[in-house]
């Protein structure tokens, strides 16, 4: 009966954050401010999030509340603005970039069955978690500046060096 329970209780979250990747979808830019909130308090994030595409999962955790007010802010608004540097490359590659705070994230697979990657308990409690499925992830910790964060990307998703531009297209 429990682990019914536990599946019924996986179900309804992998169904309340499917909405939550349709509007970050719809829209043509990221609202940076939407994505992590300052207080991980903020149960619209909470529920785990399921990945089906290649993504960059930006996560703050519960355990970045023991920072201080102003470390939280500063830390926040360097996450913000080096993440809000390299989102259009990630667009313009076809990488959806999405955010949590939960410490549990569901890569779906082949089958109908999802791999678990567990956030809690690394270096920081915030950072990005990059996922292409049917491979390995990879964690980073903590902040990243724009250029660093841009070489990790280039390196774990095989992005040109110019990721910015759009696809050339072919013509008939």
């Amino acid at each position: 009966m429990r682990i019914g329970a536990l599946v019924a209780l996986v179900c309804v979250a992998a169904c309340r954050t499917r909405p939550l990747v349709r509007m970050g979808q719809q829209s043509d830019s990221v609202d940076l401010a939407q994505l992590v909130p300052h207080g991980s308090t903020d149960s619209s994030l909470a529920a785990p999030r399921v990945i089906t595409t290649p993504s960059v999962v930006l996560f703050w955790l519960h355990a970045a509340d023991t920072l201080s007010g102003d470390d939280q802010a500063d830390t926040f608004d360097d996450l913000k603005y080096y993440t809000a540097q390299v989102a259009p490359a990630l667009a313009a590659s076809g990488i959806q970039l999405v955010a949590t705070n939960a410490d549990t994230v569901f890569v779906s697979l082949p089958n109908a069955r999802r791999r678990t990657i567990l956030l809690s308990g690394l270096d920081y409690p915030y950072g990005y978690l990059l996922i292409d499925p049917g491979g390995p992830e990879r964690i980073l910790t903590g902040v990243y500046e724009d250029g660093d964060l841009m070489d990790e990307l280039r390196a774990y998703f095989d992005l040109p060096d110019d990721s910015t531009s759009a696809p050339p297209r072919a013509t008939t």
